[in-house]
């Protein structure tokens, strides 16, 4: 069965830095779009952040932009969210997610094909 695994969650205080990590099993990254959601408690899923199956085109959501990166090592087959200056905001489970069938250069992740159980971020004091 396809699956993705994401690990990396935990409490950090307010400024602190997580790295988030995403593995696939059965199936290469590579060839797929990547993306990051959240779904705080209370509030819808939202996107975070996507890369391209090339690894050369990334959006951010405004709220993220310019404290979290995105990122791809084909080689071992692994997709990173480098989180810094979390703010309480940014607590919520985070989600990767695959999106096949696509551009080399698409990095919108509008529909993913397959979701990761999520991991827990706790931002707080």
């Amino acid at each position: 069965q396809t699956q993705l695994v994401e690990s990396g969650g935990g409490l950090v205080q307010p400024g602190g830095s997580l790295r988030l990590s995403c593995a696939a099993s059965r199936f290469t990254l590579n060839n797929y779009a990547i993306g990051w959601f959240r779904q705080a408690p209370g509030k819808e899923r939202e996107g975070v952040s996507c890369i391209s199956v090339s690894g050369s085109n990334t959006n951010y959501a405004d709220s993220v932009k310019g404290r979290f990166t995105i990122s791809k090592d084909n080689a071992k087959n692994m997709v990173y969210l480098q989180m810094n200056s979390l703010k309480p905001e940014d607590t919520a489970i985070y989600y990767c997610a695959a999106q096949g069938d696509v551009g080399l250069l698409y990095s919108q992740c509008l529909s993913p094909d397959y979701w990761g159980q999520g991991t827990q971020v706790t931002v707080s004091s």
